[in-house]
């Protein structure tokens, strides 16, 4: 597989420090030279007193629980402003600005009190990559159903549940700076990690039994934790906030992999993300088959053309050996939908003959089509067949699709109110910062970035010492660090609904056989969950199963 490697050291805490990362020398080890250089972690002590006694009903039988509520999980938080906005643009004023983006809310079913074992389940909070303010999502007296919940099935498990709240893309420093430029978003859910390994043995259940779970923006930062356990490129902006095992000369002595991740529609690989999307809807003319107007085709067709090297470069193959291309792409996602629809047959979804009508409820209320894409045999349970071209035009349907391009907007005056993902990069200055060649090259704004103004070309710019953009673009990149020296988790459960039309099909599916390529995964519990838009959470039953049985695998190794 195509690996990225960092060319810029992060920003450096000290000369010595900026040394050790590039020299290596910043392993986690998890030992010291010399005590004087040890951790200072004592801030980080968890305080097994301080809880409120709160109770649930799950599946009609009374949990009594304990919050530990908005625990501090670094010893330097950023202060933020007090009004923030958040995704859709909705203002919201804050409470807690010291601490609300860097705590976690934890929940300890009291059953599970004196359970060394049982399991940490971590929610991130995170939707397109924005930030997450402090959550609970367990309240006193709510009524949970274990077949719909996720935090019910949890704690109805015994295990641990914890929110995790980190920095993103759109939070405001209260010096008006923007901190939640990548990496921080991972540097928090790491320090979240570190923080709970540090306390292992004063907390209920196993730090080496950490599950994390994510929807969409909160995916990809499951999906990025998970691949990058341990690896170094992070301690200096872990020490930066004052995370659990840096040492005082920035060296880790605590860890920060986790055991198993559970992931949905996960929008990863962002740097390539506009390709795959422009390849995906431009290959057969989903987009002009849906109705949907695009004001920027050039670009479109200019982007799609880009695909099939970006693909062939990733080096990543099927099960059957084959190598993954843009030849056998459209293919692959064919299989795995028909794979998709069986599966549901099998569980007892009866799905739509050709020709009959079917309704679909979503956000904008309900919607009937007609099923001219799939022929299916009831009694045998099978697809009979599956024409591409007509099932992606179904998909772009769902929603209008994203404006070309479809991640980096912002800078393109062909766009009107572009959205999408540019301001999770650049400096902490900055609103955004372009992270593609194409927006790069082609920004026609005043924003103090892009070629019209730095008379820099995409590549030329990357050149620039001191720039940190690819850098940043890598640093929340899974393919970036699965198959390398990383720990990358060894479980993984990835679900991406079969009408999801906010990120690629290509991207979860290059992530799936990544994984399974790598010696250090053992399990890749990968598919397309049938008749499910961009959401998640919504195969508790199946997901929670699945997470039971790993657990015991892991205990069989010794975890």
């Amino acid at each position: 597989m195509k690996r990225f490697q960092a060319r810029h050291a992060a920003p450096a805490l000290s000369v010595l420090m900026a040394l050790m990362l590039a020299t290596g020398a910043l392993a986690g080890s998890g030992r010291h030279d010399a005590d004087s250089d040890a951790a200072d972690d004592s801030a980080l002590t968890f305080d097994a007193s301080n809880y409120t006694r709160v109770g649930v009903t799950i599946d009609g039988t009374y949990v009594p629980v304990r919050w530990y509520k908005n625990v501090c999980y670094v010893k330097q938080p950023v202060l933020m402003a007090t009004t923030q906005t958040g995704l859709g643009g909705a203002t919201q004023v804050i409470d807690n600005p010291q601490c609300g983006y860097q705590n976690l809310n934890i929940f300890v079913p009291e059953a599970s009190l004196n359970d060394p074992k049982t399991a940490l389940y971590l929610a991130v909070n995170n939707g397109g990559w924005m930030a997450s303010y402090q959550r609970a999502s367990v309240t006193d007296g709510a009524t949970l159903d274990s077949s719909t919940s996720n935090v019910g099935a949890a704690l109805k498990a015994g295990y641990v549940y914890v929110d995790v709240a980190t920095r993103g893309r759109n939070v405001v420093a209260a010096d008006a700076t923007y901190p939640g430029r990548s990496p921080a978003v991972v540097v928090d859910a790491k320090a979240a990690v570190r923080y709970l390994r540090l306390n292992d043995a004063r907390m209920p259940g196993s730090a080496e039994r950490i599950v994390v779970n994510g929807t969409s923006g909160g995916g990809g930062l499951v999906s990025i934790l998970g691949a990058s356990g341990n690896s170094p490129d992070y301690l200096p902006y872990l020490a930066a906030i004052g995370a659990a095992g840096i040492d005082k000369r920035g060296r880790s002595t605590l860890r920060d992999d986790v055991l198993a991740v559970v992931a949905y529609c996960p929008i990863t690989d962002l740097g390539h993300a506009d390709l795959a999307y422009e390849w995906l809807f431009t290959a057969l003319n989903s987009r002009a088959l849906a109705g949907t107007s695009n004001a920027n085709p050039t670009a479109s067709a200019e982007l799609a053309s880009r695909f099939p090297a970006y693909q062939r470069s990733l080096g990543l193959r099927n099960a059957d050996g084959q190598r993954l291309t843009a030849d056998n792409m459209l293919a692959t996602i064919q299989a795995e939908v028909i794979r998709s629809a069986e599966t549901a047959m099998r569980a007892g979804t009866t799905l739509p003959k050709l020709g009959e009508s079917f309704t679909v409820s979503g956000m904008g209320g309900s919607k009937t089509y007609v099923n001219d894409w799939m022929d299916v045999d009831t009694t045998t349970q099978r697809v009979l067949s599956l024409d591409m071209t007509r099932y992606l035009a179904f998909v772009a349907t769902q929603a209008t699709l994203k404006p070309t391009p479809a991640f980096d907007q912002s800078g393109l005056s062909v766009l009107t109110n572009p959205a999408g993902e540019s301001n999770l990069f650049g400096t902490p200055t900055q609103l955004y910062s372009n992270f593609t060649d194409y927006s790069w090259n082609h920004n026609d704004k005043t924003d103090g970035v892009g070629l019209d103004e730095t008379g820099l070309t995409w590549t030329q710019f990357l050149r620039q010492p001191g720039t940190r953009v690819d850098e940043q673009i890598r640093l929340i990149d899974p393919l970036a660090f699965i198959g390398s020296q990383a720990d990358t988790s060894p479980y993984w459960y990835v679900r991406h609904g079969t009408r999801d039309r906010d990120t690629a099909f290509t991207v979860s599916i290059n992530l799936s056989r990544a994984l399974a390529a790598d010696r250090k995964v053992a399990d890749v519990n990968y598919r397309l969950a049938w008749n499910q838009p961009h959401a998640g959470n919504y195969d508790v039953p199946e997901a929670m199963a699945w997470v039971a049985t790993v657990l015991k695998a892991a205990e069989r190794r010794g975890r």
